[in-house]
């Protein structure tokens, strides 16, 4: 490896760019790489404040990506995206196949790299939303709260999953949803990532084999382009 290299993480809202900011560009900053990140952009009114946050469509997912590959500084692009809740257009989704929630997120991972046809995308769908890692976060997420009995129930939900990253994607069982149930007072954008902060990256590469996985990727893709 040699050179100056850079990873730029597109994030899908506040909480994922809180989360890269505080927790994710630390645990990967080292002397030659710098690490920077951006909010998805859902609109680009002329004249007027850019819209941030949340996703809509393949399309505007697809530009923002393709606008930040003509940054020729970008050495890797990267996402931090929930697969809950993806539009349905986004390549791959229509045509997932059976089997494993694992399977079927790195089959719409494998499409989006295809669509867009450059070796420096690494996309990233958190299985299945990014709140899966604050279920895994349950003593941290107790010792905020003050309340054990909260840290208990999340780490039930866990357990039964078989995995903070098979809790599924229900409308009214994924990850977020169940936090809500359990304690309605949860804010996303400052909660989340406060209890993500607290456990660490390495609890959750070590938990989470979906995320350890992307981690593997970024680094073998920077080390192929550096």
């Amino acid at each position: 490896m040699s050179g100056f290299r850079r990873l730029h993480i597109l994030c899908e809202g506040q909480t994922e760019e809180t989360v890269t900011r505080e927790v994710i560009e630390p645990y990967l900053q080292r002397t030659d790489l710098f690490v920077t990140r951006s909010i998805f952009t859902t609109k680009r009114p002329a004249g007027g404040a850019s819209h941030k946050g949340g996703l809509s469509t393949w399309g505007k997912l697809d530009a923002e990506i393709r606008l930040l590959l003509r940054d020729s500084s970008i050495t890797v692009l990267t996402t931090l995206l929930d697969y809950y809740g993806l539009p349905a257009d986004v390549p791959g989704m229509a045509t997932r196949p059976p089997g494993s929630p694992y399977d079927r997120v790195c089959y719409v991972e494998r499409a989006m790299t295809e669509a867009v046809g450059d070796h420096r995308f690494v996309p990233h769908l958190v299985l299945h939303e990014i709140e899966a890692w604050v279920l895994l976060g349950h003593e941290a997420l107790g010792e905020l709260t003050g309340d054990a009995a909260l840290a208990n129930a999340a780490k039930a939900i866990v357990i039964d999953a078989q995995g903070a990253e098979l809790v599924n994607d229900g409308a009214a069982t994924a990850p977020s949803k169940r936090l809500l149930r359990l304690y309605p007072r949860y804010r996303k954008t400052s909660d989340g990532p406060l209890v993500i902060a607290e456990i660490g990256i390495d609890a959750i590469r070590n938990a989470c084999p979906h995320a350890d996985a992307w981690f593997d990727a970024v680094n073998a893709t920077l080390a192929k382009q550096g």
